[in-house]
């Protein structure tokens, strides 16, 4: 069982009997007032959202998730094909369930496929990845008093922001939770 303070952002939980992911959790505490979760979940069945302050008392059961190793392995008309990597079933999911990791998978690239109830529900991926920078157009010399940045394109076909310096063909890494840019590899 999880209290308000365990509640956090990504943390699959088991609310009045259904599944949710917890998208924004903050916590407000103000004077004369007892402190409060607000958080935001969507459910993982449905993709709806809901609202919900937990209390301190409030206590709510994690969800029971089941993890697998896959491997991706294409993307053709809005379908991403990922093979798991001990039975080598294909298994195919749509965008919504891949999410934000669809800018960085690569072909070949491993990954954690999350079940509940033995359906997907959605796709991890490590949070530091390194690509190689495709293509990047020379920096312009001018005001550097502040932190200057240009776009860069890397492996995967993503746009990203990077410091000047980053020429094509480096390899350099990124925060997948983000996208930004994190240091040279």
């Amino acid at each position: 069982m999880l209290d308000m303070n365990e509640i956090r952002k990504g943390k699959v939980i088991t609310f009045e009997g259904e599944p949710y992911v917890v998208v924004s959790a903050q916590f407000l505490r103000k004077q004369q007032r007892r402190p409060v979760m607000k958080t935001i979940m969507k459910h993982l069945k449905t993709g709806k959202t809901k609202e919900h302050s937990f209390q301190q008392a409030d206590r709510v059961e994690e969800a029971n998730l089941e993890k697998r190793l896959v491997q991706f392995l294409y993307k053709t008309d809005e379908v991403y094909t990922f093979m798991d990597t001990q039975t080598y079933e294909q298994i195919e999911l749509d965008p919504d369930t891949v999410g934000a990791a669809a800018d960085f998978l690569l072909d070949g690239q491993e990954a954690q496929l999350i079940l509940f109830d033995a359906r997907p529900v959605s796709v991890d991926i490590p949070v530091k990845v390194e690509r190689k920078v495709i293509e990047a157009f020379d920096a312009v010399r001018g005001d550097t008093s502040n932190n200057v940045t240009k776009e860069v394109v890397i492996e995967g076909g993503l746009k990203v922001q990077v410091p000047l310096f980053i020429k094509e063909g480096e390899i350099i890494r990124l925060d997948t939770r983000t996208g930004e840019y994190l240091e040279r590899a």
